[in-house]
C-alpha cells in the first residue's frame, strides 16, 4: 500500500514537471508605463508633435513615445509637459500613477533652476552677466533644488509603490573644446554652461539615489554630439524659439532612449 502511494506521488510530480515543460516559459505581464517631467521628456525640438498636447509639445519622436512603441506596454500615460517645474509634476502629472504602474521615467529640475533663462542671458549678455546668472543657478541647484526633488520623488513613490523609477539627467550643451568655427558664445561661457549642467546632474543623481530610484546619465550618449560637434543631438537657437537648446529627434533616439533602455 505504501509503495503504491509513493509511486502515485512520484507520478504526479513527474506529470506536473512534464506539463510545465510543455507549457513553455511564463510570459511576464506587459509593463504599465508613465512618463513624467519637463520639455526634455515631452519632446520639445523632436518634431511630430501630438496636436492634443497643446503647449506641452509632446512628441511622437520623444524617448517615452519611442519606448512605448517598441515595448507595447499595457498602458502608457504621457504626462510630461514643456516648461514643467517640480510643483507642476506634483500637482498636474501624477494622475496616471497607481500600484499597478511598473515603470516611471522623469526629467525635472532644469526649469526650477532657471536654466532656460540662464541660456538666454548667456546668449544675449556680456560674459560677466552670463557668469553671474550661472552662479545664481548653481546656488539654487545646491541649496534649494534638493528639497524640491525630494518632494517629487516622495510623491511618485507614494503613488506608484511598485514601479521602477528612472530619473534621467540633462546633456552638456557644448562640445569641449569648441572648434574655431563655433561662433556666438565665448569658450568661457560654454565651459561655464557645461559646468552648471554637471552640477545639476550631480544633485539630481544624488537625490534620485537617496530615493531608491535609478539615475540615467545621458552625458555619455550625447558625448561628441553636443552643440558645435558637427553631429549635434541638440538644437541651437532656432524658430520656434521653444525648440532651442532641446534634443533633436536623433537626440531622443540615440541620446535618451538607450539610457532608458539600460535602466528600465
Amino acid at each position: 500500500m505504501r509503495l503504491t502511494r509513493s509511486l502515485s506521488a512520484v507520478f504526479v510530480l513527474v506529470s506536473a514537471f512534464v506539463l510545465a515543460l510543455l507549457a513553455g516559459p511564463a510570459h511576464a505581464a506587459a509593463p504599465s508605463y508613465v512618463a513624467l517631467g519637463d520639455s526634455y521628456s515631452s519632446g520639445n525640438g523632436a518634431g511630430s508633435y501630438i496636436s492634443s498636447s497643446g503647449d506641452c509639445h509632446r512628441s511622437n519622436n520623444a524617448y517615452p513615445a519611442r519606448w512605448a512603441a517598441a515595448n507595447g506596454p499595457s498602458s502608457f500615460t504621457f504626462a510630461a509637459c514643456s516648461g514643467a517645474v517640480t510643483t507642476d509634476v506634483i500637482n498636474n502629472q501624477l494622475g496616471g500613477l497607481n500600484s499597478s504602474t511598473t515603470l516611471v521615467s522623469l526629467t525635472i529640475g532644469g526649469n526650477d533652476a532657471g536654466f532656460a533663462d540662464a541660456m538666454t542671458t548667456c546668449v544675449t549678455g556680456s560674459e560677466s552677466t552670463c557668469l553671474n546668472r550661472l552662479n545664481t543657478a548653481r546656488s539654487y541647484i545646491n541649496a534649494t533644488l534638493p528639497g524640491r526633488l525630494d518632494a517629487v520623488y516622495n510623491a511618485v513613490r507614494s503613488r506608484a509603490p511598485n514601479a521602477r523609477v528612472v530619473v534621467l539627467g540633462y546633456p552638456r550643451m557644448y562640445i569641449e573644446p569648441s572648434p574655431w568655427y563655433c561662433l556666438g558664445l565665448s569658450n568661457t561661457k560654454r565651459e561655464a554652461i557645461n559646468d552648471v549642467a554637471d552640477v545639476l546632474n550631480s544633485v539630481i543623481s544624488g537625490r534620485a539615489s537617496a530615493a531608491g530610484f535609478r539615475f540615467g546619465d545621458v552625458r555619455p550618449t550625447f558625448n561628441t554630439h553636443e552643440l558645435c560637434s558637427g553631429d549635434d543631438y541638440l538644437h541651437d537657437v532656432r524658430l520656434p524659439v521653444w525648440e532651442s537648446y532641446h534634443p533633436t529627434s536623433a537626440g531622443h533616439a540615440n541620446g535618451y532612449l538607450p539610457v532608458l533602455n539600460a535602466n528600465d
